[in-house]
C-alpha cells in the first residue's frame, strides 16, 4: 500500500504506474483518494480547531465560576456543549471515509521498479541470465510421474479417494529424497546466516491483508470454515505477520530468516491443477527466505537472495535461469521480482521452482511494522524468496539425474541426508 501522501503530491507518477501495469480501470481511484484525503483532512483540522477552542474555553469557564459570574460560565458552557456535538458528528463523519480511504488505497498498485520490463503478462517476462549447461540426454526422460512410479514413490489414487485431486501419497525412496532436499535447503540457509523458523501453518485475516491483496487471497488461500483463519499459501504471510504492530530495533536489522511450513493453495485461475503429476498441487511443502531491512539496502538483499536460489540448485546439478517479471505479471504489493527456473530435459524447456521479490515498504505499511534509528520512526522494507518448493524441485532433481536404466543418482549434496545412498534403483514388478 502507498503512503497517502505520496499518492496526493504525485499524482501523476501514481497513475502512470497504474499504466504500466495495465490496470487502467483503476485510474479514478487515485482522484478519488485524493478527493477523500482532502475531505478527512479538513474535517480533523475543524476538529482539532474545536478541542483547542473547548480546553480554551473550559479554563475560561473556572475563571469565570471562581468570579461568580454564573451567566456568562452558563453560556460559554452552552458553547462547550455545542462544539462537543459537532466533534462527535466529525467522528461520526470521519470514520466511514477512513474506512473507504484504505479500501481504495489497498488496490492502488505499489510503484514498480524502474528496471522492472512493461509488459501485459507473462509471455512478456525477460531472460536474465543462465546457469549450468541445460543438457538433453541421448536417451528418453519419462514424464516425472512415470520416473516416481519407476521407484514406486507416487500414489495419486488413494490420495484421491482420501483427499480428492491435487494430492498425493510419496513414498519410499522418493519420499526420502523429497525430505533430504528439505532438510538440506533448511542446512543451506543457515550456512548463510539466516535463523532457522518453523511460523504458525494458519493466520487470521489482517494478517492476510497485511500481506497480500485481496484478489490474491480469494484465489490462494483456504478459509478455516466458522474462525477467522486461513491456511497459509506460503510461510512468508505468517513470517511478515509475526512483525506486525512492532518497532523493530534499527541496530538489529537486516532480520534475516529461514522458514519451513507445509502449503495449501486453491490453484483457481487458468492453470488449474495438473491431473496426473505433482507438479502444480494444492499441498506441498517449503524452505523460504524472509528479510527485513532498511529501505536503502533492500535491493542488494534482493540480488543476494536470488543468487541463493541459483547456489542451491546448481549445488544440486540442476541447470536454472532467471526471468525478470514484467510490470503486468506483478503483483500488486511487489516493487520487483524474478523467477527461478529449472530446466527440464524431458521438455527441453525451463520451469518455475522459485520466486523472489522485494515488496518495498507496502506490507510493512499495512501492518505497521517499523524501525526506529537516530533519524526518528520509519518503515522497514521486506522481501522473500523460495528457497525450495517441492515437489516440484524433485521433479527438476529427479529429471535432471534420471539415467537411461530407470535409476536416479542422488547429487552429493543430498548424499548425507540419505544415509550415503547414491542412487536410486528403478523397481522391478
Amino acid at each position: 500500500m502507498l503512503d497517502i501522501k505520496f499518492v496526493r503530491e504525485n499524482p501523476e507518477i501514481v497513475k502512470e504506474n497504474i499504466k504500466k501495469k495495465f490496470q487502467d480501470q483503476k485510474l479514478p481511484l487515485v482522484d478519488e483518494v485524493i478527493a477523500l484525503d482532502k475531505k478527512i483532512r479538513e474535517l480533523s483540522t475543524e476538529a482539532d480547531n474545536l478541542r483547542a477552542s473547548r480546553n480554551s474555553l473550559s479554563q475560561e469557564i473556572g475563571k469565570l465560576m471562581k468570579a461568580k459570574e454564573i451567566d456568562k460560565a452558563n453560556e460559554v458552557k452552552a458553547t462547550v456543549a455545542k462544539n462537543n456535538d459537532r466533534i462527535a458528528e466529525i467522528d461520526t463523519e470521519v470514520a466511514p471515509l477512513k474506512d473507504e480511504l484504505l479500501k481504495k488505497m489497498m488496490v492502488i498498485p505499489n510503484i514498480i521498479d524502474k528496471s522492472v520490463p512493461v509488459g501485459e503478462d507473462d509471455t512478456h517476462n525477460v531472460e536474465n541470465e543462465k546457469f549450468g549447461e541445460p543438457v538433453v540426454p541421448a536417451y528418453e526422460i519419462p514424464h516425472h510421474a512415470d520416473i516416481i512410479a519407476g521407484l514406486n514413490g507416487l500414489d495419486k489414487d488413494a490420495a484421491g479417494r482420501t483427499s480428492g485431486n491435487g494430492f498425493y501419497y510419496l513414498m519410499g525412496d522418493v519420499a526420502r529424497l523429497h525430505s533430504a532436499m528439505l532438510s538440506y535447503a533448511r542446512d543451506f540457509m543457515i550456512n548463510k546466516g539466516f535463523t532457522y523458523c518453523i511460523p504458525p501453518f494458519m493466520i487470521r485475516s489482517d494478517v492476510v491483508n497485511g500481506v497480500m491483496s485481496f484478489a490474491e487471497m480469494e484465489n490462494m488461500m483456504y478459509k478455516i470454515e466458522g474462525e477467522d483463519l486461513y491456511l497459509i499459501g506460503t510461510s512468508e504471510h505468517s513470517m511478515i505477520g509475526r512483525f506486525k504492530d512492532q518497532i523493530v530495533k534499527e541496530q538489529e536489522l537486516p532480520i534475516t530468516l529461514t522458514s519451513y511450513s507445509p502449503c495449501f493453495r486453491k490453484e483457481v485461475g487458468s492453470h488449474g491443477i495438473e491431473e496426473r503429476g505433482v507438479y502444480r498441487v494444492h499441498q506441498f511443502e517449503k524452505q523460504e527466505m524472509i528479510v527485513l531491512c532498511k529501505p536503502e539496502e533492500s535491493m542488494d538483499w534482493y540480488n543476494k537472495m536470488w543468487q541463493f536460489t541459483v547456489e542451491f540448485f546448481r549445488s544440486l546439478d540442476v541447470p536454472v535461469r532467471t526471468l525478470e517479471c514484467c510490470s503486468g505479471d506483478l503483483a500488486d504489493l511487489k516493487v520487483k521480482s524474478c523467477d527461478v527456473e529449472a530446466w527440464s530435459p524431458r521438455q527441453k524447456k525451463y520451469f518455475e521452482v522459485g520466486s523472489c521479490s522485494t515488496l518495498g515498504d507496502a506490507q510493512a505499511r499495512r501492518l505497521k511494522i517499523r524501525t526506529k534509528g537516530e533519524n526518528g520512526t520509519y518503515l522497514v522494507h521486506t522481501l522473500n524468496n523460495t528457497v525450495l518448493a517441492s515437489p516440484r524441485g524433485l521433479i527438476a532433481v529427479l529429471e535432471n539425474n534420471y539415467n537411461e536404466d530407470g535409476s536416479v543418482s542422488v547429487p552429493k549434496a543430498l548424499q548425507p541426508y540419505m544415509g550415503g545412498v547414491t542412487k536410486l534403483i528403478k523397481k522391478t514388478k
